[in-house]
Formats: C-alpha cells, structure tokens, sequence
C-alpha cells in the first residue's frame, strides 16, 4: 500500500545553527505549543518565531563551559533549560526573565520533560532522575535511582502516569507516577538509549531507539513490557516523533546515513518505511513538532536546522490508503 498523500524529499525550510554542540547524549531543540522554537547553540539559547520569522537570543550562561545541555516547554510561555553545571534554570519568554533557578543534581543535566503544569522530571550524567514542583519552595518532590550511567532519554505519557527513562547503560526503565521504583527494566537495546517517543493514539505504546551499536527501533506495550516489533535502522538512532494525525513516525539518524526515515505503523505493530529524507550532512541529533502537527524540525552537526512538511493533516492525511 502507498501513502495517497504527496511528501516532500527536501527541507521546507533551512536554517543556520552555528556552533551548536555535537553531543548525542543532550537535547537541545524544542518546540513550544505557541509555536515558537527553542534550540541551544553552546552557551545560548534562541528563540525562533515561526509565525513571524523573528528571531532572538533569550539567555546565555555566565561560566566558561557552561554548555546548555537540555530544552522542555512547559505550559504558557515557561521555558526550562538545563545546563552543564548543573542547574535548570526557568525562563519566562514573554518577558524574557530568569522566573527560578532548581539545584540538586550532581552534573549536567542532559534531559527535562514535563508532565502537568508545574510537575518537571529531569534526567543528569549523576544517573539520577529528579521530579520538581516549580512553584513550591522546596522544589525537589523525588529521586529515582535505576540508572548506572548518564540519563539522555526521558519522556512522560501524554496521560502524565508514565515515565520513560532511557540512558548510557543501555537500559529502558518505565516508572509509574508516585512510585520511586522502576516498574520495568528493559535491557534489549546494545547501545545508548535516548530516542524515546510516546503512541499519540494508542495508550501504553512508546517507540525507543538505540546508539550506534545497536541501531534498532522497538515498539513496546509497557503495561506488561511485551516487544511488538524491532526494526534494524542501519544507523544510530537519534530522536522520534509521532505524528499526532496519523499513525506514522518519524526517526531521526546519525552514522552512517545522517538521514530522517518516515515510518507507518500498522496495528499490529508491523511497521513500514514510507521513505527516507536526506540533506543533512551531519548526524541529525534532535527532532520537534510543530503545533499543529504537520511539520518537523531536524538540528544537526552539520549546523543546520530543517523543517520538514512530512505529516498530513486533514483530507491529506495518510489514514487514507490505497492500493
């Protein structure tokens, strides 16, 4: 069956990212639900309109090294970034103030993910995971302890009762909201875990992707840890992303083919590869979504980032088959 929807091979659009860190363990784009894109170049971080094309620098860091690490929207106009020494520091982009500062990890802090409005996880290279309550005083609710090496994946359920946790040790933790436990521990990935992605319309489905020794997407149902399929990718897995009006993904990659693979899910859990997107001449580290589900934004070491039209929407939309 072919998609009944035209995609576009080339980049929409592209833009320069001078100087942006080639590090596969951080994460450092992000797209907020007002349609302003976040990305981190060394000590800075911009932001790009992309309704108007305006584009500036919100912040930048004070010490020599002080590398941003980690970008998370929250809600609004609230930004929280992770740093090298360190530190999350939350942004007001309205006003372009620095709102607060959330110590407690021990090194950089590579991964932040929100679950509801005031509730951040973050993920370090100390191997914790730290859940805050950024408006409470004593911010630091909880520490979760699994992990052996630096935690690059982390992404809460859009039901906000799952956390995935993926990390250097090449483990895949899922936890349960309010449990300081891991309630699996999935160890099939032989390299570092950090793309994670999860199902949009299919409750308890995440997509996960390993480093460059392993290569492999796999779809698991967490609620009882079972492997719906595996896909060998031929290159490093770097990020994922759902599409939010069809059941399709797309993955994102580094050696050897620095390429974006647009991918179909079928209910099963079989999956078919739509086609392949190339362009970047760097591995392409970090994906995000627009808000309206159509496009996809790619940062790479090439130092360039690309927008690509790639979901349908609407009457477009791939859910439409045929032969």
């Amino acid at each position: 069956k072919k998609i009944s929807r035209f995609i576009p091979k080339s980049a929409d659009k592209i833009l320069d990212a001078p100087q942006i860190v080639d590090d596969y363990y951080l994460n450092l784009l992000d797209w907020s639900p007002t349609n302003v894109l976040a990305v981190a170049l060394n000590q800075s971080v911009f932001l790009w309109n992309a309704s108007t094309g305006a584009a500036h620098k919100l912040m930048q860091t004070d010490g020599r090294g002080d590398i941003i690490t980690s970008l998370s929207w929250g809600s609004g106009n609230t930004l929280a970034v992770g740093t090298h020494s360190a530190e999350i520091q939350l942004w007001d982009v309205s006003t372009s103030s620095l709102v607060r500062t959330l110590r407690g990890h021990e090194q950089r802090v590579s991964s932040l993910t929100w679950s509801t409005g005031s509730s951040l996880s973050s993920g370090s290279r100390d191997c914790q995971i730290i859940h805050h309550d950024t408006r409470a005083n004593n911010h630091k609710i909880a520490s979760l302890h699994g992990h052996r090496h630096e935690v690059c994946g982390l992404k809460w359920s859009p039901q906000a009762n799952q956390l995935a946790s993926g990390g250097n040790d090449n483990v895949l933790f899922i936890w349960e909201a309010r449990n300081n436990r891991p309630r699996l521990c999935i160890e099939r990935h032989r390299a570092a875990v950090k793309a994670l992605a999860w199902c949009p319309f299919q409750h308890n489905t995440l997509a996960s992707g390993g480093g460059t020794a392993d290569r492999k997407i796999c779809l698991w149902n967490t609620s009882n840890g079972t492997c719906f399929n595996e896909v060998d990718t031929k290159s490093q897995v770097c990020a994922i992303e759902w599409s939010i009006h069809d059941k399709e993904f797309v993955s994102s990659h580094g050696f050897t083919h620095n390429q974006l693979i647009l991918w179909r899910h079928f209910g099963s859990g079989r999956l078919q590869k739509v086609t392949e997107l190339t362009g970047h001449q760097a591995r392409v580290l970090h994906m995000a979504k627009s808000p309206d589900g159509t496009t996809v934004v790619s940062a790479a070491a090439d130092e360039t980032i690309r927008f690509w039209r790639i979901f349908g929407a609407g009457r477009n939309s791939a859910s439409k088959l045929k032969d």
